[in-house]
């Protein structure tokens, strides 16, 4: 199935890739809370890294109208994911991010035929008028 408008479909999903990076970074800036209550506390290494995760994620959300945005997005999962060595609660929450990323991919590529390529740049052309012979 592609959708009916290949620009709009395009543009509405890279907002939405835009809005759930944008999640993304915030929920990484609840963790050090959790952190700092549990296990080893929070170290400034940890804090680092997870302010600079946050940062990355909210720039990727800015960028998603460019050809390598969803790239860029894609690539920050992993170590989105990797936030649940940080705390066991973030397994589950950048589970959830890591599955909600992978279904807008799935739909991408049904809408557009690509998962990564960019959206197209015309629309498609609509139904002409008949034209009237020339008297």
């Amino acid at each position: 199935m592609t959708a009916p408008d290949p620009v709009r479909a395009g543009k509405a999903l890279g907002g939405a890739a835009a809005a759930i990076l944008l999640l993304e970074g915030i929920a990484v800036l609840f963790v050090p809370r959790g952190i700092a209550q549990s296990g080893d506390g929070l170290t400034g290494f940890r804090l680092t890294v997870l302010i600079v995760l946050a940062v990355l994620l909210v720039l990727a959300s800015g960028v998603q109208r460019r050809p390598r945005g969803l790239v860029i997005g894609t690539a920050l999962q992993v170590p989105l994911l990797l936030t649940g060595f940080f705390g066991a609660a973030m397994w589950l929450v950048a589970g959830l991010f890591v599955l909600i990323w992978a279904y807008l991919l799935q739909i991408r590529n049904e809408l557009l035929g690509s998962p990564f390529g960019p959206p197209p740049a015309v629309p498609p052309a609509g139904p002409t008028a008949p034209s009237s012979p020339a008297d």
